[in-house]
């Protein structure tokens, strides 16, 4: 089982959408079966996962005195991939998450606010020896501060080459439990979850060499993707 685990000190970040459409799109894609935690108070994700008709993901339900040994268990039963929400601060919960983590996905918009927060938890996954990955959420097309986010972010690590946009229906999917993938019709929303997801899965696959990962040709890439797939993303060790 891999643990993949979304983490950001900012709330409004898109933890939540971007962890239920992970694990969507996994079982979707044959990754599965996919389990979710949610160790956010606010408990969004199992909101979400309560309204959901289908029984999959699987949702664990835990507690923080639990959650070491729930993992542990969890390795031994047989999912693939853990994906795991995280509250909106910087406390000793979100060490004891990343401590199980295969790869840490920090959620960012491209705003002034959400880019002097990340520090933090960077320093976190890092202090740790994980490996982690920035997803630009949020964004809206072709605007100057995507790209200035996506040329900053690159000096810090691994970003993402897909760029996950603000669209209504990310919201509006997940009010009766489901995804972007799950609504009538399709969408550039669901192309890059899906994009977004390849690359993850990747990302997290080690016996591919990382100078050979790429993008699924199934699904074209959206302008800024293309912009970001182009700007030496993996520019990792630089700091």
């Amino acid at each position: 089982m891999r643990v993949l685990v979304i983490a950001s000190r900012k709330g409004g970040a898109g933890k939540t959408t971007v962890a239920g459409h992970l694990a969507v799109e996994a079982e979707r894609s044959g990754d599965g079966p996919v389990a979710l935690i949610d160790v956010d108070p606010q408990g969004s994700l199992a909101d979400w996962w309560n309204n959901r008709e289908g029984a999959a993901p699987h949702f664990v339900q835990t507690t923080l005195p639990r959650l070491d040994d729930d993992i542990l268990r969890l390795k031994d039963s047989g999912p693939g991939f853990l994906i795991v929400d995280t509250p909106p601060a910087l406390t000793a919960t979100i060490s004891q998450v990343i401590a199980h983590a295969d790869l840490v996905v920090i959620p960012t918009r491209p705003s002034p606010h959400d880019l002097r927060s990340i520090g933090s938890t960077m320093d976190v996954a890092e202090s740790l020896n994980k490996d982690m990955v920035f997803v630009i959420n949020c964004a809206a097309p072709r605007t100057r501060i995507t790209y200035e986010t996506i040329a900053l972010l690159s000096q810090h690590g691994t970003v993402a080459p897909t760029v996950l946009h603000q669209r209504v229906d990310f919201a509006c999917s997940m009010i009766d439990g489901r995804t972007v993938m799950e609504v009538a019709g399709g969408s550039k929303s669901a192309g890059e979850v899906r994009e977004l997801w390849y690359f993850l899965r990747q990302r997290m696959d080690r016996r591919r060499p990382k100078s050979d990962l790429v993008l699924p040709t199934r699904v074209p890439l959206n302008e800024d993707s293309r912009v970001l797939a182009q700007s030496e993303f993996n520019l990792e060790g630089q700091v």
